[in-house]
């Protein structure tokens, strides 16, 4: 599935000057590496640039091909993949966890041992968390519980699951929000559900059909590989295996070669890599309501706020459906996107959006984390498409 350019948007319309000087800017500037944007509107790909270095210690281009770790942008993928076994009628959304597996069952900190639901576990208010989330000393340190981005040579999924389980959970499932490894656990879920490796059931129901030749567990072309560096001055700083780079008032731990291993765990959360391309026509597919892969149906349910209040993180006026976020209340927000827009990002330095109202569909991937997923650059980007379009 390719997105056809439109030579005369790409010639004409002013949202490709806007964007050039804010690609141009945040290079000059050193906070970005390199980058990939993509802007659809309408069905047609009416803006695409790779610009700046890939591989800034080989002094390797940045392209429009150019394969990149796709860390929570591996989620929505694996979310769709989840609603096609829903539709199928292979897993309910109200299953308990335990259902497909039993050994999981996470305690509240009082004791109690709550129903977590596979719907809690799409849209992060089942009670669990990430360790980068956690303070040091907290149980998901001490059990040396993954994330799904650092490399712990020989750690399966199940010993993963066994280890977060033992950690107490943060709230009562379906009480509050936070993100969490519950999309890890859904990978288990439908491992045991299809009787098929996360991987191979991924290109089954999502990648394969869409013909994203690109995306998935594994890397395709190690030299299309963009490389992953970190924030820094005077320039951003190459990431080194198990590395943390600070986040928040914590650090996330990014280990790049965890993609080369074969037998590291699939992280529903984060394990896949991709293009920015197989990206947009995944989103593109969402937004022109789901065929062939899931209704339209499906579709309105997935990009529904499930939040009755607000959540810090996720900024005022934003929600969370299944998979992604989504804009609740624009005003509030100070957003131009329409209301019901979807959004995630990812912690390499990626930043997607969906504005069905306004025929949209966004990429832009970098290899700098965190200024491509929260950084100013997502909002420089955000602003030059809708100040082109008003």
């Amino acid at each position: 599935m390719s997105l056809q350019p439109n030579a005369a948007a790409f010639a004409a319309d002013p949202l490709a000057e806007r964007l050039d000087r804010v690609i141009d800017r945040v290079l000059d500037e050193k906070r970005l590496v390199g980058t990939v944007v993509l802007v659809a509107k309408d069905g047609y790909r009416v803006y695409e640039r790779a610009a700046g270095l890939a591989d800034r210690e080989a002094g390797r281009a940045m392209s429009v091909d150019a394969i990149f770790r796709l860390a929570s942008i591996s989620k929505p993928f694996v979310t769709v993949a989840a609603m096609r076994l829903v539709e199928q009628g292979v897993i309910g959304l109200d299953d308990p966890v335990t259902r497909w597996l039993p050994a999981f069952r996470p305690r509240l900190a009082d004791g109690g041992e709550p129903v977590i639901r596979l719907h809690q576990l799409l849209s992060h208010t089942s009670g669990l968390s990430y360790g980068f989330f956690e303070p040091q000393g907290s149980a998901y340190h001490r059990l040396g519980i993954s994330d799904g981005l650092d490399h712990h040579p020989g750690l399966t999924l199940e010993e993963n699951l066994r280890r977060l389980a033992q950690a107490p959970l943060g709230f009562e499932p379906g009480s509050a929000w936070q993100y969490s490894l519950g999309l890890d656990v859904i990978g288990a879920v439908l491992e045991q559900a299809s009787g098929e490796s996360l991987p191979a059931l991924v290109a089954r129901l999502v990648t394969g059909p869409l013909g994203l030749a690109d995306t998935g567990f594994a890397v395709t072309d190690r030299a299309r590989l963009a490389g992953a560096y970190a924030d820094g001055t005077p320039e951003p700083g190459l990431i080194g295996d198990n590395m943390d780079v600070p986040m928040f008032e914590q650090a996330v731990r990014f280990a790049p070669g965890r993609v080369f291993d074969p037998q590291a765990y699939p992280s529903g959360g984060a394990g896949m890599a991709g293009t920015a391309g197989d990206v947009l026509a995944f989103l593109e597919t969402v937004r022109r309501g789901g065929a062939p892969l899931l209704s339209p149906e499906t579709i309105e349910m997935m990009t529904v706020n499930r939040l009755d209040a607000e959540v810090e993180l996720l900024g005022p006026g934003f929600g969370f459906g299944l998979g992604w976020g989504v804009l609740a209340d624009p005003e509030r927000a100070q957003s131009p996107h329409a209301k019901g827009t979807i959004h995630w990002g990812g912690a390499y330095g990626h930043k997607w959006f969906v504005d069905r109202q306004n025929g949209l569909s966004v990429v832009a991937l970098t290899n700098t984390a965190f200024e491509g997923m929260s950084g100013q650059f997502t909002l420089e980007v955000r602003d030059a498409i809708y100040g082109a379009a008003s």
